[in-house]
């Protein structure tokens, strides 16, 4: 069943990222400074007002940095956006202020966070007349047990998989969605976290359905993107590609996201998303990041079960996330990554996703 979504492609948006505008806390609001459709008016963020957003996190985004939702409130913002995920899903006290502004003030309020800000008495009763507070972090309604259907579908499925958390696989996917768009080719992103919903305006959140129906939620999200698509078992087309975005990782100890995601998505191809030079699991340093080559093996193993087309999905590239490395190392970790693995490797986001594309398409 298909998300039912407020929010409006034409909508004014007001980023909530206190704190987090410089770093991965904030990730959820950086996606969007860098891929939302809808227009940002501003961007609160306390520790950082009055600063470029260039200088701040490098994106190149013309969004003011104000102090409090009242000061974005003359930029005409129509939706705030919680773009924080703060440890345990609560609001600090300074975002509650805001949320509580906002939503005085007239905004309706997107919430990505497990927290459901429209159960909140306070909160609910601030909502005024044909707003809304969204929270998508629920499951969607309907769900069944996934039973391989997206292996029907006619279009190429790519599937991005990570080496660890928050390592840029939606990032990967939006921009070869991107470039593939360009290309005239129909490319359809499925959004399977906060942040790729918030920007495709679709998807599932993930994480917030149970495990029975999690391959199933998947699936069905995949079946929903590829709507319009010629149906039927014939022959898999490249000029139809449905993207899926990953989530955690299979040497993360603490994450069970990426089996549903390949029993749900049933890829034909397979990209995997890496941050070079990190040795171990963030936040668990004695958790080490297999060498990639192995990983690889394991992945396209278990995307090789539990399949009616007997087919064997490989990782045809590697996306690089080289954003904390200067120009001369980045190249040479792509450079590294290629020797090790003998595959191709670019980082769609500094280089554009071009090359990446043709590596997929080859």
């Amino acid at each position: 069943m298909p998300m039912n979504v407020p929010l409006q492609p034409e909508q004014r948006l007001v980023l909530l990222l206190h704190g987090g505008s410089d770093n991965l806390s904030g990730k959820t609001g950086l996606a969007m400074l860098r891929y939302s459709r809808a227009p940002i008016a501003a961007v609160v963020d306390p520790d950082q007002a009055g600063r470029p957003l260039q200088v701040i996190c490098g994106i190149d985004h013309p969004a003011p940095v104000v102090a409090s939702l009242t000061e974005a409130l003359p930029h005409g913002p129509q939706v705030a956006v919680i773009g924080l995920a703060p440890s345990g899903g609560m609001l600090p006290d300074a975002l509650r202020r805001d949320v509580e502004a906002a939503l005085r003030a007239g905004l309706s309020v997107a919430n990505g966070l497990h927290t459901r800000l429209a159960a909140d008495p306070t909160l609910a009763a601030l909502v005024q007349q044909g707003q809304w507070i969204w929270d998508l972090r629920q499951e969607p309604e309907g769900l069944r047990v996934a039973a391989a259907r997206a292996a029907a579908l006619p279009c190429r499925r790519l599937l991005a998989v990570g080496s660890d958390m928050a390592v840029g696989k939606m990032s990967a996917c939006l921009e070869l969605q991107t470039e593939a768009l360009r290309r005239g080719l129909d490319a359809r992103f499925v959004g399977t976290g906060q942040a790729g919903i918030l920007i495709s305006g679709g998807g599932v959140a993930l994480d917030a359905v149970r495990v029975d129906y999690a391959a199933g939620a998947v699936e069905a999200a995949v079946l929903e993107a590829a709507s319009g698509l010629r149906p039927g078992l014939g022959p898999v087309t490249s000029a139809s590609w449905i993207l899926v975005e990953g989530q955690g990782s299979l040497a993360h100890p603490g994450s069970t996201a990426t089996l549903p995601l390949i029993r749900g998505s049933q890829p034909t191809d397979l990209l995997l998303v890496h941050r070079p030079g990190q040795e171990a699991i963030k936040g668990l340093p004695e958790v080490a990041v297999p060498p990639l080559a192995e990983l690889i093996t394991a992945v396209e193993a278990l995307a090789a079960l539990a399949r009616p087309d007997g087919r064997k999905p490989r990782v045809r590239a590697i996306a690089l996330n080289t954003a904390l490395l200067e120009p001369a190392e980045a190249a040479t970790a792509l450079n590294a990554t290629h020797a090790a693995t003998g595959l191709p490797c670019h980082d769609p986001v500094r280089g554009g996703a071009a090359a990446l594309l043709d590596a997929l398409l080859g």
